[in-house]
């Protein structure tokens, strides 16, 4: 049986659990703003033990704390902005990423949008991941301000009554009366404890994904990011598809090609068979007339000739030992099964053998693209790695999601509007600024309006690109 059936078990097993949990102990849950809340006295002595016993340390840790939600705050209007300029002027990546940008994680989510750049996110990973990085952020909540000296009174889990009955929200309901008595920086160092926690388990999570991948993956093929391709001045481009030219702009060749066939392009007498796009410098980027490109080679090329190609060295090293216009069988991969194709090698500009793909040398770059660099910096982007075991994958992505999610919550957590840790943050900095509660709660207002405003917006370019 598939994943996908055990996946809804154990969807259904959950909701008969919580449903009947629900009826048990409706008279203990209550309506609390847009929450239904259960108030329990779980884990309370816990937290007054760590917080006790590692104060000292503790208190060290407040410092990082704070410090850590200043940059998870610049780094996520950093981001917001970068978000916004995408929604504003990029219609046509909004329509490829699908999602609303204001959307609950739900279980299925991208295979309810059909996003095939992404793994899958299944019920199990879902209730893992969502009872790990909330626990461990009210956990931090709570210990936190034990050495503020705040009491936690209850702990418990919430609901959105839209969501009923799948668990959504776990929380620490602290003394605020107490609360509000201690220091601008007491409070910013409970407040920042939560997103803390979330950035101390991404970082456990990446180190796991790491020794996992490393022990359940192993190189099994090589993956090109495109056919072989160089540059040409638009002056030398004489013909395409039989019709001459005379140097031609580059909408001409591109109106002249015809799309999803290769289009034989001569320059001077060399061969190109198709457009990648034109550079900064007005250069026209052509395709070679290579075997690649001409058989419609896809996929992660594993074996050729029954040789096993297990990095760039291989695949250089096997190619180089046949003679141009013999024939070889390369087997690939493309994600769901194998295939085999019979190519002619070819020769390439420099004279030697060649098969023709292409393999940048892509740069970090952005806070995303460091991030995302460094949490995959194990593997080789340009290697494809087979699971050693049935389970390695179902496991690996697990991890994934777990880190990415761990970074989100941290991220979103610190953004500086009312409904988040980040807000009262911010007023709470002001405050410390201006000495002036007028001011720091005008402040308040003002950036919450001004995000929710913004959000508004995003939603409605989400909507408006799909018109």
């Amino acid at each position: 049986m598939s994943i996908m059936f055990w996946d809804l078990t154990l969807l259904g097993v959950f909701l008969v659990f919580v449903s009947s949990f629900l009826i048990i102990e409706r008279k203990k849950i209550k309506r609390e703003g847009l929450l239904f809340l259960y108030h329990s006295k779980w884990g309370i002595n816990l937290i007054d033990k760590i917080g006790k016993k590692h104060e000292r340390f503790l208190k060290f840790l407040s410092y990082l704390s704070v410090f850590v939600g200043y940059i998870l705050m610049i780094a996520m209007v950093y981001l917001f902005a970068k978000i916004l300029v995408v929604y504003l002027f990029q219609a046509d990546l909004v329509r490829a990423i699908k999602i609303p940008p204001i959307t609950p994680l739900i279980p299925y989510l991208p295979q309810i949008f059909k996003l095939d750049f992404l793994p899958p996110f299944y019920f199990s990973y879902w209730i893992i991941i969502l009872a790990i990085v909330a626990i461990t952020h009210e956990f931090f909540h709570g210990i936190f301000a034990k050495i503020s000296k705040v009491r936690t009174k209850t702990t418990g889990f919430g609901f959105f009554p839209f969501f009923l009955p799948i668990f959504l929200a776990a929380f620490v309901n602290l003394d605020e009366k107490t609360m509000e008595k201690r220091s601008n920086f007491e409070q910013m160092a409970v407040l920042s404890a939560g997103t803390f926690a979330n950035i101390l388990t991404a970082i456990l999570g990446v180190f796991l994904m790491w020794g996992f991948f490393s022990l359940a993956f192993s190189p099994a093929g090589v993956m090109y990011d495109d056919y072989a391709y160089g540059f040409v001045d638009s002056v030398h481009i004489t013909s395409i598809n039989g019709i001459n030219l005379t140097n031609p702009t580059y909408e001409t060749l591109v109106n002249l090609t015809i799309p999803g066939n290769l289009n034989k392009i001569l320059v001077g007498d060399e061969i190109f068979l198709g457009i990648k796009g034109i550079s900064t410098d007005g250069e026209i980027a052509l395709y070679y007339d290579s075997p690649a490109i001409r058989n419609g080679l896809s996929g992660a090329i594993t074996k050729i000739n029954g040789e096993n190609i297990r990095s760039l060295d291989d695949l250089s090293r096997v190619i180089s030992s046949h003679e141009v216009g013999e024939n070889i069988t390369v087997l690939t991969y493309n994600g769901s099964g194998y295939s085999e194709i019979i190519l002619t090698v070819g020769n390439s500009p420099d004279g030697k053998p060649w098969l023709g793909v292409n393999f940048l040398d892509t740069k970090a770059s952005g806070i995303l693209g460091t991030v995302s660099a460094f949490t995959t910096s194990y593997k080789n982007n340009h290697i494809y790695y087979s699971p050693n075991f049935l389970a390695a994958k179902f496991i690996y992505d697990l991890f994934w999601w777990f880190v990415l999610i761990s970074f989100s919550v941290a991220l979103v957590n610190m953004l500086p509007v009312g409904i988040f840790d980040g807000g009262r943050f911010f007023y709470l900095t002001i405050l410390s600024v201006t000495k002036s509660k007028k001011i720091a709660e005008n402040s308040f207002k003002i950036m919450t309006a001004i995000f929710l405003a913004l959000l508004v917006l995003l939603m409605f370019f989400w909507a408006k690109s799909f018109i």
